[in-house]
């Protein structure tokens, strides 16, 4: 910035906002940041006691802000987010479908450690409505060096930042364990949530078969479902740590390759995570029938995406994993599940 006489602004450009009181009648920004005084405003401006102003000093290279602001939004959006038009700078990223948001968050913090640049986001791995509100970028100045501009769209030039993964069709098999609904002796509950949970994320419960405390029945009914097709099977029942509980034993028996037997959520720490081949099967504990938001609402949406969730994925949910089981559920607005 540099300091000149009112007289000689002409041409110009402001370095900030000039806020102009009229005393009973107006108070506002008269001139915003970013205009470029003519001959007419100078009247004005000296009304408004303006003998000096603090304008810009532009090299014919710089960028302006509506221009870096879109070089960036454009090479930040990938599949299925829209941009809205740059406004005082500014351009808003937002969904384009319902699906499962994905950050590349180490790029974004490389991205924005270059003093100049913003970029703010929500969190990711949550699944996001069509037309939601989901990143919003611009550059500090009105003006940046188009050395800096180049050195972001390299780093951007490596691929997206912000993408919408959407949610699959899945056909999904339950088994259902326990000696006492396998009896007649209580009927299941659990069931009818989970055709509630999967049909909120598009998904259908298309086969339910039930078995007793057995891992030999446990595993032949979940071998069972694979071979009929079903894209994820949910296990529900004996997953706790006592001796009656055979639900993992029979995952493992099916031939599952267990990713994880725990995770550090709550509610969810009896959570299990295994693959048959591709086909995600989960052990899912008590908690996921009769909980708002538990580790369910975690991982099943990115399975439905088609991610391979891992060991590590499951560790990360570590901060953030405690569900403080708030009186009125905002989630996915709130830090569960988001480090």
């Amino acid at each position: 910035m540099k300091q000149v006489n009112v007289q000689d602004a002409v041409g110009t450009v402001l370095a900030h906002d000039l806020t102009q009181i009229i005393p009973g009648q107006y108070k506002g920004a008269k001139f915003k940041k970013g205009h470029v005084i003519t001959a007419e405003d100078i009247p004005l401006l000296l009304s408004m006691g303006k003998k000096h102003l603090f304008v810009l000093e532009k090299d014919d290279t710089d960028v302006h802000e509506n221009e870096a602001a879109y070089r960036i939004a454009s090479k930040a959006a990938g599949e299925n987010i829209k941009l809205s038009e740059p406004s005082e700078g500014k351009i808003e990223l937002s969904a384009e479908i319902d699906g499962l948001l994905k950050i590349d968050r180490e790029r974004l913090y490389k991205l924005v450690s270059q003093d100049e640049i913003m970029f703010a986001a929500i969190h990711d791995n949550i699944v996001v409505k069509k037309g939601q509100k989901l990143a919003g970028t611009r550059i500090i100045p009105l003006f940046v060096a188009d050395a800096v501009m180049q050195k972001a769209e390299a780093l951007l030039a490596e691929g997206p930042l912000i993408t919408i993964k959407p949610l699959k069709n899945m056909k999904v098999g339950v088994v259902t364990t326990g000696s006492e609904v396998y009896s007649g002796l209580i009927e299941d509950a659990f069931g009818p949530v989970l055709v509630k949970k999967f049909s909120a994320l598009g998904s259908t419960v298309a086969k339910q078969v039930f078995a007793d405390d057995d891992d030999e029945m446990i595993a032949g009914c979940i071998r069972k479902l694979v071979n009929e097709g079903m894209d994820i099977i949910g296990i529900t029942g004996g997953m706790s740590v006592d001796p009656d509980d055979r639900t993992p034993s029979g995952i493992r028996k099916a031939g599952g390759e267990v990713i994880s037997y725990g995770a550090p959520v709550l509610p969810g720490a009896m959570f299990m995570l295994s693959y048959i081949g591709d086909v995600p099967v989960i052990g899912l504990p008590g908690c996921v029938m009769y909980s708002r938001t538990s580790i369910f609402d975690l991982i099943v949406p990115r399975l439905l995406a088609g991610e391979r969730v891992s060991k590590d994925d499951i560790n990360r949910l570590a901060v953030g994993g405690l569900c403080l089981n708030c009186e009125t559920c905002t989630y996915p607005q709130c830090g569960f599940g988001k480090a």
